[in-house]
Parts: structure tokens; sequence; C-alpha cells
């Protein structure tokens, strides 16, 4: 349960900060998710993260570049999934 209402808050939250393309929010959200030891938070944050990106990949690239080395692998996979074969190859060689 404590997983379910965590992960349904912060997507709510991201989700209503990114459709307004207030992208600073959702990623104080991420920053204080990336260390977090729940899988499904991890997916989440990165989906938030790939949301970002989705609309401005410039705007979540400095928080990707800050945590690349030590976030979670399935939250830098969720975030980079829309990004070109290149970019990707090069995040996930880090």
């Amino acid at each position: 349960m404590r997983r379910r209402g965590r992960v349904s808050g912060h997507s709510r939250a991201g989700d209503a900060y990114i459709c307004r393309n207030q992208f600073e929010t959702t990623l104080d959200i991420c920053e204080l998710l990336v260390n977090d030891a729940e899988e499904l938070i991890h997916k989440t944050a990165g989906w938030m993260l790939r949301e970002i990106g989705k609309r401005d990949m410039a705007a979540g690239e400095p928080f990707l570049k800050k945590h690349v080395r030590h976030m979670p692998r399935n939250m830098l996979r969720c975030a980079i999934e829309k990004f070109p074969e290149k970019k990707r190859r090069a995040y996930l060689g880090r």
C-alpha cells in the first residue's frame, strides 16, 4: 500500500507539472526519488523524466548527466527510452 500510494501521488503531481511545462518541480520530485529503495518508484521517476524529454529533451539532460552514474538502471532506461539511439547508447555506456 505504501508503494502504491507513493507512486500514484508522485506520478499525478509530476504529470500535472509536466503538462504545464513546469519541469523544475518535476525534476525536484525526481531528485527526491533517485535514491529510493522501491523499483516502482524508480519506474515512476523514469517515466516523469521520459515525459519531460518528450517535450523538451534539453530540460531533463542536466538531471541525467548529474545522476547517470548512480541512478537505478531501470530509471535511466525508462528516462532515455525516446532518445535517439546514439544518445541512448552513450548514457547506457557510462
